[in-house]
């Protein structure tokens, strides 16, 4: 006998999914010195400095700011990007 997947289970292993990814994420951020890194994404750095999409896309490429990608988003250390800046 075949066993069906249905939408409604996709949509239930998805939630899960994504509950254990979040979680995995937290852990991550909490164990690497979360006392001295505030992870920020893209669009909070972009309105903190006010700069553009493509000088902080250009910026990660250089190699002059550290940057975390997480399931196709870019998180980046708030401390990390401060130094730069000043």
């Amino acid at each position: 006998m075949k066993d069906l997947i249905t939408k409604q289970d996709l949509e239930k292993f998805e939630e899960s999914l994504m509950k254990n990814l979040e979680e995995l994420l937290a852990r991550f951020l909490n164990t690497n010195n979360a006392d001295d890194f505030e992870w920020l994404r893209t669009k909070a750095i972009r309105n903190l400095m006010n700069i553009s999409a493509g000088t902080l896309q250009n910026l990660r490429i250089t190699g002059k700011l550290r940057y975390r990608k997480v399931m196709g988003s870019y998180y980046y250390s708030r401390k990390d990007v401060l130094s730069l800046f000043q």
